[in-house]
């Protein structure tokens, strides 16, 4: 193989489509290889995975379990060993983590847990905190701010929802 340009199928590497039902002299012809009579003779039977002959199948049959919350939030979670990255005095905040390579991908929000140690004075703002992060933090001489979870506000709500629905 020297190029994308010039490759080859391997010799006798393919077959003929079946061409079924096209008469006696073909070697499938009249019954088309399905054999005689009977539910797998017959045009649309049922051979779909899970089907077990009109018996109900056995996922209609074993209990549905689980839920996923449409409103759960989900935190990306940064220990406090990896904010030693940043410099004495820096501010982080959600943008400083994801130019960091902290945090990655769709999240609801930041979370600071307590693993590991740090030894510079940072500022940092983040939706939840540990309290053994905040205490590392604040030992560090660092400091903790919350900020809020972006919250639509009601009057934005209120405007998308104008003019829908029965008029009084």
């Amino acid at each position: 193989m020297d190029s994308l340009s010039n490759l080859k199928r391997p010799k006798a590497s393919w077959h003929r489509k079946k061409r079924v039902g096209r008469g006696q002299g073909s070697g499938l012809g009249k019954t088309a290889g399905r054999g005689g009579k009977g539910q797998k003779a017959r045009t649309g039977n049922m051979r779909f995975e899970g089907f077990e002959g009109g018996q109900s199948p056995l996922q209609r049959r074993l209990p549905k379990f689980g839920f996923n919350s449409p409103n759960r939030k989900e935190f990306a979670v940064v220990n406090v060993g990896d904010l030693e990255k940043f410099d004495a005095g820096a501010t982080v905040d959600e943008p400083a983590l994801r130019k960091a390579g902290l945090v990655k991908g769709r999240w609801t929000g930041v979370k600071l847990l307590g693993q590991g140690k740090l030894s510079r004075k940072v500022v940092i703002h983040v939706h939840r905190v540990s309290e053994k992060a905040k205490a590392a933090v604040e030992a560090a001489g660092g400091s903790v701010t919350l900020v809020p979870l972006m919250a639509h506000k009601p009057e934005a709500a209120a405007k998308a929802h104008a003019g829908k629905g029965a008029k009084a």
